[in-house]
């Protein structure tokens, strides 16, 4: 009878220290990893999907991207983030933003993103979805599932397969890596909404984010990595809109 109440205690102290918000929007969130064990497996899977990848230095387009990443990392304000923004020749209609701030868009985002602003859109969603931690909240729920170790020292998922596997799967870390696992609906909508408040404080046309998913709409392609993980709707146009509705008018 103790034993079961102090084991009963002690997991609510656990999870009691693994709850923290999110920014912007202050959901609660059970995550089992801290943010430097995090970052040690997003470095690790950034050098190997760069490895695999074809990086375009020096054109118009790569210094675009740049330029317009390092704008959204200054509203940011995570000085502890490692900020690097890459283009990767790739026609898959895809980007990704791991944590510590690696960001990489595939040439095959350019066809909707028609202008700056739209590709802030992209950029600006994706390091949402980092700033709020839905990578280590997914993989968290997924060592669950799978009955991976959840509490104590998982560092050594740098070098424990297991970990760096699950890791890969559930950020999405290039086609060469694995399949990502789609965020819900949920994370989609807060990442939305995160990403407008980015774009606004940068100084971007948040009503082109509007016209931004119409084109990936319009645009809409059978097999796209980013259609199977980043659903577009009219419901998704809608509930932006509110969140544009509820900005500070300038």
């Amino acid at each position: 009878m103790h034993k079961t109440i102090f084991l009963a205690i002690a997991t609510l102290i656990i999870i009691a220290g693994c709850t923290y918000k999110t920014p912007y929007t202050n959901r609660s969130q059970m995550i089992f990893m801290s943010q430097k064990e995090e970052m040690a497996l997003g470095e690790k899977s950034y050098k190997e999907s760069l490895s695999q990848s074809k990086i375009i230095t020096g054109t118009k387009d790569a210094t675009r991207i740049k330029n317009i990443g390092a704008r959204i990392a200054k509203v940011a304000n995570r000085n502890d983030f490692q900020w690097e923004f890459n283009l990767v020749e790739d026609e898959a209609i895809n980007a990704f933003c791991l944590p510590g701030g690696k960001v990489v868009v595939y040439t095959g985002i350019l066809q909707m993103a028609k202008n700056d602003d739209q590709l802030a859109t992209v950029i600006s969603h994706e390091i949402a979805h980092a700033l709020a931690r839905h990578g280590a909240e997914r993989m968290s729920s997924s060592m669950v599932q799978q009955g991976l170790q959840v509490v104590g020292n998982i560092a050594l998922g740098v070098t424990a397969p297991q970990y760096q596997n699950l890791f890969n799967q559930t950020y999405g870390v290039g086609t060469q890596l694995g399949v990502m696992l789609p965020y819900g609906r949920m994370q989609e909508s807060e990442a939305d909404e995160i990403g407008i408040y980015l774009m606004s404080q940068a100084g971007y046309n948040v009503n082109e984010a509007l016209k931004f998913w119409e084109n990936m709409s319009e645009g809409k392609k059978e097999g796209s990595d980013f259609f199977s993980t980043h659903p577009s709707s009219t419901n998704r146009i809608s509930d932006i809109q509110k969140v544009i509705a509820k900005l500070p008018k300038s």
